[in-house]
């Protein structure tokens, strides 16, 4: 039989390496392929006040990764491409980040890289190659959603049943809720070859294959772009408007550079000296105010919001009782999501309350809704 081709990306780091090692043993043919998604400074090729770059963006490691990945590659004997996306990341993920928080909100890069990039792009290519699949190392899982029809003779779900994303088996390493955005279509099309193992696994395969990347560190910061001083990085396109950080009594205590700089919940940065740490609790756009409390404040905490920009893998019917998080890494909280009146903009809007108090929650960022294992979507919070 004509082995299944798989087109997978590889970033030069061990799960990626590890996930080409699992496609092998399992019989696909597998092509390896690496995004350059940014080599730049964060003004694209039209520079705008070049004294505000900083040589942090000039080229992100984007040449030492596609090194790491190439030789993986090479080591394994399977072929390796390069597509260079670079002129669609800036302008859907980039871009898109800089209008967020030019808006006031905190928007998540990655969830927006996942959907335009990774899964978007990277699938039209797999097509030209004639691949039935694409592969990244994320941690996660595709499974047949049940209950579904199931064709007895040949033990396959029969056409039209669907795929759902599952939650990756190490908690700690779960990367679904960076997921909800992509299109339900790709589902099918997707592998995660890695998601049903734990991370010290996932490096026990890569030293047992001698690849060097076995004790690679992982990479932080934005998807693709990598570990920046996220402040540094929005100064070379967003311009300063100090004004006066104030505590949830009104008392002055310091100033800030701009609130556009700052998230709920941050607490680094806020150049604050002496006694207890204060968080953001607020942000006061019509008189250019952030608000600090305690890290226990009330106004840091929350049991209710509401959220637009909605993707449903399969639509529920509302109101829902599931489970949702609002960041990367917390545990599931219960909630009840109730579908909105549509307003003028005719934009479906869900409102979500929870059952215990949620801290921090910001508008821009992601929330994800999950029934048991399976994530079910998400939206963005207003």
């Amino acid at each position: 039989m004509k082995k299944q081709k798989v087109l997978l990306g590889m970033s030069g780091g061990v799960d990626s390496s590890v996930s080409a090692v699992l496609l092998l043993e399992q019989g696909y043919e597998v092509i390896g392929a690496f995004m350059k998604n940014w080599s730049g400074d964060v003004n694209g090729p039209e520079v705008k006040g070049a004294d505000r770059i900083g040589t942090e963006f000039e080229e992100c490691g984007w040449k030492t990764e596609r090194r790491d990945a190439m030789r993986v590659a090479a080591q394994l004997g399977i072929p390796f491409l390069t597509f260079d996306f670079e002129a669609e990341y800036r302008r859907d993920v980039v871009e898109y980040m800089f209008r967020e928080f030019e808006a006031g909100r905190t928007p998540n890069p990655d969830v927006m890289c996942n959907r335009y990039m990774k899964f978007d792009l990277f699938l039209k290519e797999a097509d030209k190659l004639g691949c039935d699949f694409i592969a990244t190392g994320h941690y996660a899982r595709v499974s047949p959603c049940h209950p579904e029809p199931i064709d007895d003779a040949r033990g396959k779900l029969r056409e039209g049943s669907r795929v759902c994303i599952l939650k990756g088996i190490d908690d700690n390493k779960d990367q679904t809720y960076f997921l909800w955005a992509i299109h339900k279509e790709v589902i099918p099309r997707v592998l995660f070859p890695i998601g049903h193992l734990e991370k010290p696994e996932v490096r026990r395969i890569a030293s047992e294959h001698n690849l060097e990347v076995a004790t690679k560190k992982d990479s932080t910061g934005i998807c693709f772009v990598g570990e920046v001083d996220m402040r540094e990085f929005l100064k070379a396109r967003m311009k300063e408007d100090p004004g006066n950080v104030i505590t949830t009594d009104g008392k002055i205590i310091g100033k800030h550079v701009g609130i556009n700089f700052y998230t709920i919940g941050q607490r680094h940065g806020l150049d604050i000296g002496g006694g207890d740490p204060y968080y953001v609790v607020e942000k006061r756009r019509e008189t250019n105010e952030i608000v600090v409390g305690s890290n226990f404040h009330p106004a840091l905490f929350k049991k209710e919001l509401t959220a637009s920009q909605l993707n449903w893998f399969k639509e529920p019917p509302f109101p829902i009782e599931c489970e949702a998080r609002l960041r990367h890494r917390q545990p599931v909280q219960k909630c009840v999501v109730t579908l909105c009146h549509p307003e003028k903009d005719n934009e479906p809007r869900v409102y979500v309350a929870f059952d215990e108090p949620q801290r921090a929650v910001t508008p821009g960022q992601s929330i994800v809704f999950y029934r048991g294992d399976e994530m079910i979507g998400g939206g963005i919070i207003e």
